[in-house]
């Protein structure tokens, strides 16, 4: 042990009274509190210490599930997949305005956090009851979107949606085509609804039945949700309709006002008519 640990004064006090609980009859209740408060203390340093020390390895695994959950809903994750590989040459990353739909370009998009912006009142905007929906109280002002392209082309847009459900808010990615109207995909990665009813929002069968759906109506306003029961695909308006979730209606009911809320006015609406402008352009 150094001496200067030695020669502490609180260390020779220290000292003395481990001496003297050490001397203790071991059915001394003053003994007995020692030693467990003396227990408590070494736990919480290590699990502090464990936890500053796994921080990095939690950071990257966090990251590393987030890149897979946006190649899945891009149909980019096959088994073998280089998550990270695949995400650096196949995804790029965009920050938006929500409101003007413009990018942004002055900020770094590598470590900016649209989840963490939302709960800070200098990066996010609260939103009037009458307009919330998906019942967030709170949206960041600038989106992280993300864009897979073939060389110049646009071929999928991905966007950040979330919404209350039953029990919890629901955090997921909807990928769109080009055209920011057929959808290709959808995949919520965080949920906490009841397994086998509200929780079948992960099922691939469910979710593949989002594929070809539209999200705009002829007048431009957002048509896409969940009926109650299966679709009628005779029915006019059914490519703006999804299977319900069975037993799951108030489920069903938070999956529909996210969608209508992030693909409205409030939304990705101005940015999606940008990317269809621009697209429209080159054509």
């Amino acid at each position: 042990m150094p001496n200067a640990v030695k020669k502490c004064e609180h260390y020779e006090k220290f000292k003395v009274y481990r001496d003297k609980i050490l001397a203790l009859n071991n059915d001394s209740l003053e003994k007995t509190i020692a030693i467990a408060l003396s227990l408590c203390l070494f736990c919480a340093v290590l699990v502090a210490f464990a936890a500053v020390a796994l921080k990095p390895l939690q950071f990257d695994n966090k990251e590393l599930d987030m890149k897979k959950n946006i190649l899945d809903v891009a149909g980019l994750l096959e088994a073998d997949t280089d998550i990270d590989k695949a995400f650096e040459e196949q995804i790029e990353a965009k920050l938006v305005d929500i409101e003007t739909g413009d990018y942004v370009e002055n900020m770094d998009v590598a470590t900016y956090d649209q989840r963490k912006a939302a709960k800070d009142p200098a990066q996010s905007i609260a939103i009037p009851a009458d307009k919330d929906i998906a019942h967030i109280r709170a949206k960041a002002k600038i989106a992280k979107v993300y864009l897979v392209k073939n060389g110049d082309d646009i071929q999928s847009i991905i966007l950040p949606v979330n919404g209350y459900g039953l029990w919890s808010t629901l955090y997921g990615f909807i990928s769109l085509a080009a055209d920011g109207q057929t959808v290709q995909s959808i995949n919520f990665y965080d949920q906490a609804e009841t397994p086998g009813l509200g929780g079948e929002v992960v099922n691939p069968n469910w979710r593949a039945l989002w594929n070809g759906k539209k999200v705009y109506s002829t007048s431009g306003e957002p048509a896409l949700g969940l009926v109650k029961g299966v679709v009628d695909k005779n029915k006019p308006g059914s490519e703006y309709q999804v299977d319900g979730l069975a037993g799951a209606t108030l489920t069903s009911n938070g999956v529909s006002n996210l969608i209508k809320y992030w693909m409205g006015n409030e939304g990705f609406a101005p940015y999606l008519n940008k990317v269809r402008k621009a697209g429209e352009n080159k054509s």
